[in-house]
C-alpha cells in the first residue's frame, strides 16, 4: 500500500519503504497501514536495517520511557505521537 494513496508523502526511498523481510517493524508498519493510521516513517529504516538502527531504537525508547518530569503519555498526547 502506498502512502500517497492515504494522503501522505512517500519517503522517496522505494527499496527501503517496500522492504518486506519478516520482523517486528514490518509487522507494525503493515498493521498501521491496514488501519489507515499514521506511523513514524523511521520505522521503515528500522525494518530495513535492524542491526544498524537498534541503537537508535534503544535511545529513543530510553528518552521517551525513562523516568522524567513528564510522563510518556503526556508528551505523546501533546505531540499527537503514537508512542
Amino acid at each position: 500500500m502506498s502512502d500517497i494513496r492515504n494522503g501522505r508523502s512517500p519517503m522517496f526511498l522505494p527499496e527501503v519503504e517496500q522492504h518486506n523481510e519478516p520482523g517486528p517493524y514490518v509487522d507494525f508498519i503493515r498493521m498501521m497501514q491496514s488501519a489507515g493510521a499514521e506511523y513514524p516513517k523511521i520505522w521503515h529504516m528500522f525494518a530495513f536495517r535492524p542491526q544498524a538502527t537498534q541503537h537508535l531504537a534503544r535511545f529513543t525508547q530510553e528518552i521517551l520511557r525513562e523516568p522524567g518530569p513528564l510522563t510518556p503519555g503526556y508528551t505523546s498526547a501533546r505531540n499527537h505521537c503514537p508512542f
